[in-house]
């Protein structure tokens, strides 16, 4: 029977690139292609990741209060969402926050930090965390994520340690201006090639779901392969409260699967990560869509909570992957709940 996913995917095993009208079918499959569509992409994921699963842990270093109007964060200039404000934390927090992540099965934690972007005494404070936290978890990847570069710093967090930097694209260069306007897109490139050239592994990626039509998606996606970038997290948009995208409710789990599956075919080698606004929009799919990304962030995000962690790693597993690094550990099995509600009690049925 013919397959036009099946097709696409041996393209792109035989080193194709994919074309805006592939990305277009994708985008644009129905309901009932779905899991021929995760299929496909599932044969790209395993080819290049096989069954494993990359487990990342966000540090949120400083908390809100950021000069930025970027319409879809609540840590924006002017918003009104009631999140944790807070400044730097100090070093032996920061290193205790990441050691709970560590110790969770994550094998690279994030450390994030709001603002347009460092001072030179902010590149110290986090190198200091990152020596810290190195020496006593030699093993675990460091990525920084801390605004807008200026010359030289991706050096020095490089020599400090730090393995990775992310600084998202968020959407295309056309749309950019209706998301944010106290800087530019070119400013986010700019900042990638800064990482890049330093030798830190560039990390970027989307957030979706702010309204921007398929062309625009596309575009956002095609200028990330363009980019170099070797690991893309795609955020599904949290409307907070307080926001000037708040109540923006766009996305379906189909549609979020497409999104997932659309990266896996322009990237197929690229590590890519189902990221922060997964659980409220995926939803129950959420363990379909390890079969196209390969990594995802453990419990909470920077100012929102997730999964919680032990139901993120029981997904993991009852899917039939296995953590990067961990261990395999023998199956639990909750005991059995005896009925204590419903017919036959004064207690209301669970319905």
């Amino acid at each position: 029977m013919f397959n036009k996913f099946e097709i696409i995917a041996a393209q792109q095993l035989n080193g194709g690139t994919l074309t805006r009208a592939d990305a277009l079918i994708i985008l644009r499959s129905n309901d009932d292609e779905l899991m021929e569509l995760v299929a496909a992409g599932s044969r790209l994921r395993r080819a290049h990741f096989g069954n494993m699963v990359k487990v990342n842990y966000l540090v949120n270093l400083k908390s809100g209060l950021c000069p930025e109007d970027c319409h879809y964060c609540s840590q924006r200039l002017g918003s009104a969402a009631q999140i944790l404000k807070y400044s730097w934390l100090k070093p032996e927090e920061a290193v205790e926050q990441a050691t709970v992540g560590i110790r969770a099965g994550a094998s690279r934690v994030c450390l994030v930090a709001s603002g347009k972007g460092p001072s030179n005494h902010d590149v110290a404070r986090v190198a200091d965390m990152v020596d810290r936290l190195k020496e006593e978890h030699p093993q675990v990847e460091v990525c920084a994520c801390l605004g807008i570069l200026k010359e030289g710093q991706a050096e020095k967090l490089q020599a400090a340690g730090v393995d990775a930097y992310n600084h998202n694209l968020n959407t295309s260069e056309s749309r950019y201006a209706d998301i944010c306007t106290t800087h530019e897109y070119e400013d986010r490139v700019r900042t990638v090639g800064h990482a890049k050239d330093a030798g830190l592994s560039p990390c970027s990626g989307l957030i979706v779901g702010m309204g921007e039509s398929d062309d625009e998606l596309i575009d956002a996606v095609f200028a990330l392969r363009d980019l170099g970038s070797e690991s893309i997290p795609v955020n599904f948009l949290m409307p907070f409260d307080g926001t000037p995208l708040e109540g923006t409710w766009l996305l379906t789990p189909g549609a979020c699967l497409r999104i997932l599956a659309l990266v896996r075919f322009a990237c197929p080698s690229t590590e890519l990560r189902m990221a922060g606004g997964r659980e409220m929009h995926l939803r129950s799919l959420q363990p379909l869509a390890l079969q196209v990304a390969n990594s995802l962030f453990l419990g909470d995000y920077l100012t929102s909570e997730g999964q919680e962690a032990q139901a993120d790693l029981a997904m993991i597993a009852d899917a039939g992957f296995q953590v990067l690094g961990a261990t395999p550990s023998a199956e639990h099995h909750s005991g059995v709940i005896l009925r204590q509600r419903g017919a036959g009690t004064r207690v209301a049925p669970n319905a």
